[in-house]
């Protein structure tokens, strides 16, 4: 069976740090792109970062430039994020997902989502 698993979620005060894993279990990550997407409460879900099969390229969302940090160990079939200085308004469901065709930031793209981990920042 094919399956993403994150982990790493869990409760934290603004400005502290949390990692985030997205494991790959049943297939090899090797050949996918891997995106980093949230959904807040009443919002709609958001790309917050990407990178590429052999982690040469990175994408963020501007909201998180220069304190969230995408990264992959294909030799895990692991892929994190690094997420620093976090605020409460990082506070949402944090989801990976695989895409064979390259990163984007259009969640419909992708091939495989995993069941999401929360994260929860308090003032």
């Amino acid at each position: 069976q094919l399956q993403l698993v994150e982990s790493g979620g869990g409760l934290v005060q603004s400005g502290g740090s949390l990692r985030l894993s997205c494991a790959a279990s049943g297939f090899s990550l090797d050949n996918y792109a891997i995106g980093w997407f949230r959904q807040a409460p009443g919002k709609e879900r958001e790309g917050v970062s990407c990178i590429s099969t052999n982690g040469g390229t990175t994408d963020y969302t501007d909201s998180v430039k220069g304190r969230f940090t995408i990264s992959r160990d294909n030799a895990k079939n692991t892929v994190y994020l690094q997420m620093n200085s976090l605020k409460p308004e990082d506070t949402a469901v944090y989801y990976c997902a695989a895409d064979q065709m390259g990163c984007t930031s259009w969640a419909p793209e992708y091939d495989l989502w995993g069941q999401g981990t929360q994260v929860a920042v308090a003032a």
